[in-house]
C-alpha cells in the first residue's frame, strides 16, 4: 500500500509538471533540455553496467542538450537555422577526446556515446517540430501524444491485470499480455475519438493515424527498454522518479514512436518544416 501510494503522488506531479511546462514555449523548452540531459545521462549509466563499455557522459549530455535546445530556439523563436550547426563540433568532438581518454573499446565507447544521443536526445528534439506544426507554437498535439500514451499504459496494465493470459513477448518482458495490448488500444481509440472535439489542429483522422502510431511503436519501444535493460540485469532505468523508476522508464514509449508520428505529420499529411 505505501508503494502505491509513492507511485500515485509520483504519477500525480509527473503528469502536473509536465502538461503545465508544455503549456508554454519557455518552460517546455527548460524542462526538456533538463529531461533530455538527464536521460543521456541515464542512458550511458545503463551502458557502463555491463563493464566494457565507457560512454563520453558529459560530452554526450552536452551534446544532446544543445541538440534539442538549438531545435527549440529555431523552431520557436524562428533564428537563422544555422543556429543548428553548433552540435556539429560537439558531435565530432566525441572522436578526437577519445584519444586522450585511453580507455579499452575505444570505437565501442564513441558508439555508445553517439547511441545516447541519437536514442534520447533525436526523439526529444523533434517534439519541438510536433509542437510548431502549424507554424505557431501549440501544446494540442503533444497533449493528445501524452493523454494516448497514457491511456495505452492505463488500459493495457487494467486488462492485462484482470484477463492477461496469452503473454505478448515473454522472452523480453514477461508481464505483458495480449490481453492487456488489446485493451489499452481500445482505451486510446477512444481517448483519441474525444480529443479531436478538444483539440482540433489536426482533423479526427490524424487522431485516429496518430493513436495507431502509438500504440504498436510505443508499446514496442517499451519492449525495446526492456531489452536493454535486461540485457545488464536491471530492473529500472533510474531512480529519480520514486516508484517509477527512471527518465527512460517514463519517456521508453514517446521515445521510440515521436520519429514515427513527426514523420506522418510532416510529410504524409504535407505539414512542412
Amino acid at each position: 500500500m505505501k508503494n502505491f501510494f509513492q507511485r500515485a503522488i509520483t504519477a500525480a506531479a509527473f503528469v502536473l509538471v509536465l502538461l503545465s511546462a508544455t503549456y508554454h514555449d519557455i518552460t517546455f523548452t527548460v524542462l526538456f533540455t533538463i529531461v533530455t540531459i538527464l536521460g543521456t545521462l541515464e542512458f550511458y549509466k545503463l551502458a557502463e553496467k555491463d563493464g566494457s563499455t565507457s560512454p563520453q557522459k558529459l560530452i554526450g549530455a552536452i551534446a544532446a542538450g544543445i541538440l534539442f535546445l538549438t531545435n527549440a530556439i529555431y523552431t520557436m523563436y524562428q533564428v537563422n537555422i544555422r543556429v543548428l550547426l553548433f552540435i556539429l563540433p560537439f558531435v565530432f568532438l566525441i572522436f578526437i577526446l577519445e584519444l586522450y581518454r585511453k580507455k579499452k573499446e575505444p570505437f565501442r565507447n564513441i558508439a555508445f556515446t553517439i547511441l545516447g544521443i541519437i536514442y534520447v536526445g533525436v526523439p526529444f528534439t523533434l517534439l519541438n517540430y510536433i509542437l510548431t506544426c502549424k507554424g505557431n507554437y501549440s501544446p494540442q498535439i503533444l497533449y493528445g501524444f501524452f493523454f494516448i500514451l497514457w491511456s495505452n499504459d492505463t488500459g493495457a496494465y487494467i486488462t492485462g491485470s484482470l484477463l492477461g493470459k496469452n503473454k505478448l513477448f515473454p522472452r523480453v518482458s514477461p508481464g505483458k499480455s495480449w490481453e492487456g495490448s488489446i485493451g489499452g488500444a481500445i482505451l486510446s481509440y477512444i481517448v483519441a475519438f474525444l480529443m479531436a472535439d478538444w483539440f482540433t489542429i489536426i482533423h479526427l483522422r490524424d487522431w485516429m493515424v496518430i493513436a495507431t502510431i502509438l500504440i504498436i511503436i510505443g508499446t514496442l519501444g517499451d519492449l525495446v527498454e526492456s531489452l536493454y535493460k535486461r540485457s545488464i540485469n536491471v530492473k529500472d532505468s533510474g531512480s529519480i522518479l520514486p516508484g517509477h523508476g527512471g527518465i527512460l522508464d517514463r519517456f521508453d514509449s514517446l521515445l521510440m514512436a515521436t520519429p514515427f508520428v513527426f514523420t506522418y505529420l510532416y510529410l504524409i499529411k504535407n505539414i512542412y518544416l
